[in-house]
């Protein structure tokens, strides 16, 4: 094979670098071009005061910028009944509960804290809380033991109960310390309320399928109740600690005696009465404090006022005071708190709050509306309960505009409707210890 001369290499060798820094010059026109054109467009958007492209905007600006979050906005409530609105929180709340003396507030969020407030700063520029923390889950229902020395707390992930011991510190503050184990897993269907007896010797858990658990404060189940109500809605333990009671997807609220021997010993758990007049679903009831008196307020758009005060072993049944129009239980579900005196009924739908004076009126009257406030909270409200020290109610709401969560506090002191009176019926447990 004969071998190509040494000039004909060189001239090959020469026409490929020829091409090679031709299609080199025209990459880097091209590149050069686009630049302008970038450089052209972004000088237009920024004349015309237009947003840059996102695929314009250099990887370090991507990295440095921040999402600015929307703040929502602050929801001003202004009444003349409001006492205070308590806002430390910084998520929503779920539950509140007074205590037995009325000196202190229970309020618990998904904040992983419940806070106690004292009642007698409500009045005060300032409202301090002291703070408990809820380790590796968050409480969505709270209650004060009868003595004030503890409080327990539903766990949301936990589906379980804590017990929290309140030590008293020299500085007036408390320390609050959860016990080592926690209650064990019973329900079956989400918890939604618990409630200690004010004799100090069970504990109560209402779950929403048929569901009532009665404990001892060790966390042994004493009983189960089924209420055939297709499902619960509320249940509650009375004042006098009797009593266990329950309304769901049944027209009526049904009534348990929890017995107890002489010597404290548990017994059983029968069947008391019923509160039977309405014609639809019960959504919530509450008792007087004296447990003489019950109220309900169900989705045929009536609320109703009960004597409860019978010989309900000798087959006595309750009997009908009153009867009020309420239409917004008929198409939203609703709350209902009763005045430690039965005299003033307080009714929260959506946002607002219903009052009715119980004593005005003829026997079984249509109840007049005595005074409503609207738009006491931005969201619905979760909760609303009458305060037995401080002469005024409370009402929450899941969710709330502003810097944390708020909580709105009424005064009851008012010429146009009954004050709520303090009339206390609480029992000591013996040692003055919450038994935990």
């Amino acid at each position: 094979m004969e071998l190509p001369q040494l000039p004909e290499l060189m001239g090959l060798s020469l026409l490929l670098g020829l091409l090679a820094l031709m299609a080199t010059a025209a990459v880097a026109r091209g590149w050069l071009r686009a630049e302008e054109e970038t450089s052209s467009r972004t000088a237009g958007q920024k004349a015309n005061g237009l947003p840059l492209d996102k695929s314009l905007r250099s990887k370090k600006q991507k990295q440095h910028q921040r999402v600015r979050k929307e703040k929502p906005q602050q929801h001003n409530f202004t009444h003349r009944l409001l006492a205070a609105a308590l806002k430390s929180h910084s998520g929503n709340i779920s539950c509140m509960d007074f205590s037995s003396n009325g000196k202190y507030l229970a309020t618990c969020a998904d904040d992983r804290t419940v806070r106690i407030w004292s009642t007698k700063d409500f009045l005060q520029r300032e409202h301090r809380s002291m703070r408990a923390n809820v380790e590796l889950d968050h409480a969505t229902l709270v209650r004060f033991s009868p003595d004030c020395r503890a409080f327990i707390v539903w766990l949301a992930n936990g589906d379980t109960l804590r017990v929290f011991k309140m030590t008293k510190r020299e500085d007036g503050g408390y320390t609050f310390t959860a016990t080592p184990e926690d209650f064990p897993k019973k329900h079956k269907a989400p918890v939604i309320n618990i409630g200690i007896a004010d004799t100090g010797k069970f504990i109560m858990t209402a779950s929403s399928d048929t569901t009532i658990l009665i404990w001892n404060l060790k966390g042994h189940v004493l009983s189960t109740i089924n209420t055939n109500q297709m499902n619960n809605t509320h249940a509650a333990i009375s004042p006098c600690s009797r009593f266990v009671a329950s309304c769901g997807f049944t027209p009526d609220v049904k009534v348990w005696e929890v017995c107890f021997g002489k010597k404290g010993d548990f017994q059983e758990v029968v069947r008391a009465f019923e509160l039977k007049g309405h014609s639809a679903a019960v959504h919530f009831f509450a008792f007087s404090n004296d447990s003489r008196r019950m109220a309900s307020v169900s989705k045929d758009g009536t609320w109703k006022l009960w004597d409860t005060d019978v010989e309900y072993k000798k087959q006595q049944d309750p009997y009908l005071l009153r009867t009020g129009c309420f239409e917004e239980a008929s198409t939203m579900p609703c709350r209902l708190a009763l005045s430690p005196d039965a005299q003033v009924l307080a009714l929260a739908s959506g946002s607002s709050i219903h009052l009715y004076n119980t004593r005005r009126g003829e026997w079984k009257s249509q109840q007049r509306l005595e005074k409503k406030i609207e738009q006491a909270h931005s969201e619905r409200q979760v909760e609303n309960r009458a305060d037995p020290g401080s002469g005024g109610w409370a009402c929450n709401t899941t969710q709330d505009g502003g810097k944390g969560e708020e909580l709105q506090h009424s005064s009851g002191s008012s010429s146009s409707r009954p004050v709520f009176k303090q009339v206390l019926a609480h029992t000591s447990m013996g040692d003055g210890h919450s038994g935990f």
